[in-house]
C-alpha cells in the first residue's frame, strides 16, 4: 500500500504523536498501522473495549474507534473515554448508511466519523485537522481564516474577501458555533439544542444556514465552506488543503 507523504507532521513535543486505532479487523488495524506509521505516529492497537480501556494508560493523543466492537457497543466505549477525559480527539469508524450510529456518536461526543471503506489520505487528513484543533484547544482564535472567509470572534466581524458581510444575531450565532468546530462535523440536534434561543427546530436552522451561505458562498448551491453531512449536520471547512483520492482501506 502507497501512503502519500506528508511535509507536515503534528508533534506535541519530541517524542512521535501516539494515536490508539480500536477495531476488530486484524486486516483493518494493520493497514491504519502501517499508514500512521509511516506518517511518524507511534501506534496503540486494541481489538476489543476492554483493551482498550487499559491502553488508555499510556495516555494516547488520539483515537480511531471503530463502533462495531465484539465485546462492548462502541457507544458505550465512547460514552466510558469521555467520562475519562474530554479532550482527547476520538475519529469513529462506521459502516456506510448507518446514519443514526454517526448522528449518536457525534452527540456522544466524537469529533468526527469516516465510513467504511475510507480512503488513507483523507482519515490522515482527519488526524491532522483533529490534532491541530487539540492543540489550539487552550485558547479560542480571535480570527478564523479558511479561504476569502475571515471570521473575528472578538468584533463580531465577518468578511469574504474585503467585503463585511451583515448577518442577523441568528445567523452569526450558527457561524460562531461552526467555527469553534471547524473541521469537525456538528449534529442539527446539537446546534439546536445549544442555540434553542435562537433555533425553534431542524427546520428554522436549514433555512438559517441557507440565508449564511448565500452572503458568504460564491455559489450557495455549490458551497465551499459551510458543506452538509446529509441526514447529520453541517462542517465549516477546516483552514486546510482538502485531501486527494487516495488507496481505498476497508473494502
Amino acid at each position: 500500500m502507497q501512503v502519500a507523504t506528508e511535509a507536515w507532521i503534528p508533534q506535541m513535543s519530541a517524542v512521535p504523536v501516539k494515536i490508539m486505532i480500536v477495531d476488530d479487523e486484524p486486516k483493518m488495524r494493520n493497514l491504519l498501522r502501517i499508514g500512521l506509521s509511516m506518517q511518524g505516529y507511534d501506534v496503540l492497537e486494541s481489538p476489543n473495549g476492554t483493551i482498550a480501556i487499559d491502553l488508555l494508560k499510556q495516555e494516547p493523543k488520539l483515537i480511531i474507534l471503530d463502533l462495531g466492537l465484539p465485546d462492548v457497543p462502541g457507544h458505550d466505549l465512547l460514552r466510558d473515554i469521555r467520562a475519562g477525559n474530554n479532550s482527547v480527539p476520538i475519529i469513529v469508524l462506521s459502516s456506510r448508511g448507518d446514519e443514526a450510529g454517526k448522528v449518536e456518536a457525534l452527540d456522544i461526543g466524537a469529533d468526527d466519523y469516516l465510513t467504511k471503506p475510507l480512503r488513507m489520505n483523507e482519515l490522515l487528513a482527519r488526524v491532522r485537522t483533529a490534532l491541530r484543533r487539540q492543540m489550539r484547544a487552550q485558547g479560542e482564535r480571535p480570527v478564523f481564516r479558511v479561504g476569502d472567509l475571515s471570521v473575528d470572534l472578538v468584533r463580531r466581524l465577518v468578511k469574504v474577501g474585503d467585503r463585511k458581510i451583515k448577518l442577523t444575531p441568528r445567523e452569526y450565532c450558527v457561524l460562531r458555533m461552526l467555527v469553534l468546530q471547524a473541521g469537525k462535523v456538528v449534529t442539527h440536534n446539537f446546534l439546536v439544542r445549544e442555540l434553542w434561543d435562537q433555533l425553534a427546530d431542524a427546520e428554522g436552522l436549514r433555512v438559517c444556514v441557507q440565508q449564511i451561505r448565500r452572503k458568504i458562498e460564491t455559489e450557495p448551491a455549490y458551497p465551499q465552506f459551510i458543506l452538509t453531512e446529509t441526514g447529520v449536520g453541517y462542517q465549516l471547512r477546516a483552514p486546510e488543503e482538502v485531501a486527494e483520492p487516495g488507496i481505498l482501506v476497508g473494502l
